[in-house]
């Protein structure tokens, strides 16, 4: 049973986001229940990994939205552009952040015995670094490619295919990955910069298994959306980074 401390914070956690979401939710980031879905995420992590946790993932959104606006009038004349004006909807939230959130719960005291809790921000913060690293790569390569080639077959392509890839938008992927793991170790989720470095290269790692899985899987199966894929890509960039933290001592 929760004590009355912690109830209490999960109160204030819950009262904080729905004043924020209330005054935030004139920005043309999201749709309204694209909001709604936002101002739980944002509670969960208020009340699970404190101001860290919350900052990361709204500097994550900032970033998200700032790389998917760049050059989005003409991504609308190709007919590549995001719907909605760019704007994310509750299955864009969840599809991007399911896998960090039930990791930030997890370091909630009490849910799991004896928690590690370090090896679980470590998994927290390459969830976002690959989905980051996706957004980055797939804005920019559409955008700003110039040569477009199927990842399972390296033959040219037309912007915007499900497992396309180009030199440009791998590039973009690295910085994004490499910027969001940046921000988690300066909220100090990450504590080394050996620890920044494996969440970098996970993050880039983890969007070219999703390439991988979009130009091989999501032709085949239709259930395969594109929120599915992303869930699927940051619980592979998680796992991996938590594997790979424990061999290695940084956790």
């Amino acid at each position: 049973m929760a004590s009355p401390e912690r109830l209490h914070h999960w109160l204030w956690a819950l009262l904080i986001n729905g004043l924020l979401i209330a005054v935030a939710q004139r920005l043309p980031l999201l749709t309204p229940a694209g909001w709604v879905h936002a101002g739980i995420l944002g509670t969960l992590l208020l009340g699970s990994l404190d101001w860290s946790g919350w900052w990361a993932v709204v500097l994550y959104l900032a970033l998200g939205s700032l790389v998917t606006r760049l050059g989005f009038r003409r991504k609308q004349d190709l007919g590549l552009a995001e719907g909605r004006g760019g704007r994310r909807g509750p299955e864009n939230v969840w599809g991007s952040a399911a896998t960090g959130a039930a990791l930030a719960v997890l370091c909630v005291p009490g849910v799991l015995l004896a928690a590690p809790v370090p090896l679980l921000k470590i998994g927290f913060a390459a969830s976002f670094s690959a989905k980051l690293a996706d957004t980055c790569g797939s804005e920019i390569g559409k955008r700003w490619g110039r040569h477009t080639l199927l990842i399972t077959s390296l033959r040219p392509v037309p912007p915007g295919t499900e497992g396309a890839i180009s030199l440009e938008g791998t590039a973009a992927s690295l910085v994004g990955s490499a910027l969001m793991a940046l921000v988690m170790l300066q909220l100090g989720l990450l504590q080394s910069a050996a620890a920044w470095l494996l969440v970098a290269g996970v993050g880039l790692l983890a969007t070219l298994i999703e390439s991988l899985i979009g130009a091989g899987l999501q032709s085949r199966w239709r259930w395969l959306s594109n929120e599915l894929v992303n869930a699927l890509q940051t619980l592979i960039a998680a796992v991996m980074a938590m594997l790979l933290a424990q061999a290695w001592g940084l956790a």
